[in-house]
């Protein structure tokens, strides 16, 4: 149960969590990557752009976030200008496969992009979960990995943004 707040809604000072010292902060992960988060070209949807920032910035990354909706020929234009670590496609209205799969023909058939790594996730059918053959054909695309729905997507993606170059800022 919650302790009672003051008339004005504060905590009084007393009940606050002691501030953090300096000498009590973590050092700082500050990668050597910029990431390009991107919605699929039919999809609308925004907050899972941002919580992918978010996680991504969280994790020391510079992002570019692209927005929903995103054009093939603007997907490639800013991977070829910006030259990303990492390139993520996200999708969450059920048609991140068929958008997946145009998106990342285009940036394939850049040479200069040919080497990006890309991965792309979220809701990619509208009838759930992805089969393992629709999943290989998005490799066999040009993805280097695929996240379907689900917590574990989260966890395996994460354990591929620990692989990506990093610095320790103190």
């Amino acid at each position: 149960m919650p302790l009672p707040a003051e008339q004005d809604g504060t905590v009084p000072a007393e009940r606050r969590e002691p501030a953090a010292t300096g000498s009590d902060k973590p050092a700082v992960v500050k990668r050597d990557a910029t990431v390009i988060v991107a919605g699929g070209t039919s999809d609308s949807h925004t907050w899972n752009l941002v919580f992918l920032q978010l996680l991504l910035e969280e994790l020391g990354f510079d992002v570019v976030n692209l927005g929903p909706c995103v054009p093939t020929d603007l997907l490639v234009a800013e991977s070829l200008a910006r030259r990303p670590a990492l390139l993520v496609v996200s999708s969450v209205n059920g048609h991140g496969y068929q958008d997946g799969i145009r998106m990342i023909g285009k940036v394939r058939e850049c040479a200069e992009l040919s080497a990006l790594p890309a991965v792309i996730g979220g809701k990619l059918g509208i009838a759930g979960a992805q089969s393992a053959e629709q999943l290989a054909e998005l490799i066999a695309a040009g993805y280097d990995a695929v996240f379907d729905d689900g917590a574990e997507g989260i966890a395996s993606f994460q354990r591929l943004l620990d692989s990506l170059p990093q610095r320790v800022l103190t």
